[in-house]
């Protein structure tokens, strides 16, 4: 796959970076409910959701390469073509919760305002993707392996179920030259007798942009000259960093004193590893028990200083 970097314009929560789009990338991507609630609640919506996934790969030259519906989420594993990934997204959530809130007699939004997706390295990490994606009704004890879920496209991947806007060619392809034998070597990849990994997608698979599930060399091909490398220091070497530049020791950095320079300290290293892509906001509030939220305020007061 030849990858050519290109952005779609920001969209969703201010300061969040935009998405990539890169034509005929693999995307893995998570479309929850509102505020966790369900969002299926007859079995004619999951069915709708289908029509409206198979639909979008014919108006936007999209594959579905894998797929499940939660309760109160779905999973696809989605191959976009020349239009964004944000298009086919608007459509599907769009279309389904204006059916739905049509049939319910509600208002309101049934789903987050933005949904969460990756971009995914196919050669390292599309099989590990497909099976998370297909565990997930196991994972979440809904049942007691994936042929006793009926919703999920593992059913086209056995044979047991046709869904023609299912792509499961490629994903087959990489088991075995023939399809019997590839669904037999699937099956095997599934209950972890080939090396599949786990049946969740550690921290440490997402490059250092969290946009990208795959290494940072293919961070790189993507990103070109947006690509940031990572820090090689650790937090706690910021946090001595820290208590040398504000003049301060770790343990009150962790206290719950409130003093200003506290309180800038604690900011700068949240700022500085935020910038290394050492830790995230909440890795560096759980370091230091603070609360999240203030921690957030008080990194936003000290990047207005700067």
């Amino acid at each position: 796959m030849a990858y050519v970097e290109a952005f779609t314009k920001a969209s969703g929560t201010m300061g969040r970076p935009p998405r990539l789009h890169v034509p005929g990338a693999v995307h893995h991507v998570t479309l929850r409910g509102n505020h966790s609630q369900d969002i299926f609640f007859v079995r004619e919506d999951r069915q709708r959701m289908s029509k409206l996934l198979a639909d979008a790969t014919t108006r936007f030259d999209a594959r579905i390469h894998a797929y499940c519906y939660m309760t109160n989420h779905i999973h696809v594993l989605v191959q976009v073509g020349d239009d964004p990934l944000s298009s086919i997204m608007l459509r599907v959530a769009g279309g389904y919760a204006r059916q739905t809130q049509a049939r319910l007699q509600t208002t309101g939004h049934l789903f987050e305002k933005r949904f969460h997706s990756v971009l995914v390295d196919v050669d390292q990490y599309f099989l590990t993707v497909l099976r998370y994606i297909h565990l997930n009704p196991v994972a979440a004890g809904l049942a007691q392996s994936p042929d006793a879920y009926e919703w999920s496209s593992h059913h086209v991947y056995t044979g047991a179920r046709v869904e023609p806007w299912v792509t499961t060619e490629f994903a087959l392809s990489q088991f075995a030259p023939d399809t019997e034998r590839a669904m037999s070597a699937y099956r095997r990849f599934l209950n972890g007798d080939s090396g599949g990994g786990p049946a969740a997608l550690p921290d440490s698979w997402i490059s250092h942009d969290k946009r990208i599930l795959g290494g940072d060399d293919f961070a790189r091909r993507l990103l070109g000259d947006a690509w940031k490398p990572k820090s090689a220091k650790s937090l706690e070497t910021l946090i001595q960093e820290a208590c040398t530049r504000f003049g301060c020791v770790p343990a009150e950095l962790s206290s719950p004193s409130r003093q200003p320079v506290l309180v800038a300290a604690r900011a700068w290293v949240a700022q500085e590893a935020l910038a290394g892509r050492i830790a995230s906001v909440a890795e560096v509030a759980r370091r230091f028990n603070r609360d999240e939220s203030s921690l957030r305020h008080a990194l936003k007061v000290h990047t207005a200083r700067r």
